[in-house]
Formats: structure tokens, C-alpha cells, sequence
């Protein structure tokens, strides 16, 4: 089986590259696994819920992002709300973000909602962009 590059979550909800051993088991070079990494969460940052202005990054939906081997990314994300009116759309925009990150051959989003989101998994900045902070 391949290794993935498996983001971390942090204490803020927010995912973190994986450890150096899960980095250097892929076969990927470790600085373009690195590149591809940082421009995949810049790209994620420019994707916003419409109702909350913040991004989806930062209001930590986005619960996995994992790179495999052939540069296929694979991102598990989630709503604020299932009920959400974009929920059929956001994946979209989530995989058309992603597929403009140079190196990146297919992009596949699956919509998850176990564990649901709550607000403790926003990062400082979504706060007190929603002035919660």
C-alpha cells in the first residue's frame, strides 16, 4: 500500500502536514511534496462559505487532505450544517480550487459528516471574522 502524506489536525481543528516519517515514506520528493502541501491550503483558502465570511480552510472544514503517490489528491470535508444550501455545490468548488495547484493530476472530495463540525474547530481568524473573538 502506498503511503499518504495524512494532514494532522491541530488543537484549533486546522490540518498540519503529517510527521516527517509519514513525508518521507512517499514517493514523492519531500519539497514537492512541501510545495504541493502549502499551495493546496492556499488554494482551499479560496474557497468561502457563502452565509460565513470566512473561508472553508479557516472555519475548519476541511477534515483530510491526503496526496497520493500518482498526485492524486483525496480531501474529506464537511458543512457547517448538513442542511447547508451550497451542500451539493461546494464540493465543486473545493475540487476546481484544488485542480488549478501545479503537480496535481485528479482531485476526488467526498463530503463527510462524522465527526460534525462545531465552532471550536474554526482557527482564531475565522473568529473574529465572524466576531466571535
Amino acid at each position: 500500500m502506498d503511503e499518504q502524506h495524512k494532514p494532522e489536525e491541530q488543537a484549533d481543528g486546522q490540518a498540519e502536514p503529517a510527521n516527517d516519517d509519514a513525508v518521507t515514506a512517499t514517493a514523492l520528493p519531500r519539497e514537492e511534496l512541501a510545495r504541493m502541501t502549502d499551495d493546496i491550503v492556499s488554494a482551499l483558502k479560496t474557497v468561502y462559505d457563502p452565509e460565513i465570511p470566512a473561508d472553508i480552510y479557516e472555519l475548519g472544514l476541511i477534515y483530510k487532505v491526503d496526496i497520493e503517490d500518482d498526485r492524486t489528491v483525496k480531501i474529506d470535508m464537511t458543512l457547517t450544517a448538513p442542511g447547508c444550501p451550497v451542500a451539493g455545490e461546494m464540493p465543486g468548488w473545493v475540487e476546481n480550487a484544488v485542480r488549478t495547484v501545479e503537480g496535481v493530476m485528479d482531485v476526488e472530495v467526498e463530503m463527510v459528516f462524522d465527526p460534525p463540525w462545531t465552532p471550536d474547530r474554526m482557527s482564531e481568524e475565522a473568529q473574529i471574522a465572524v466576531g466571535w473573538y
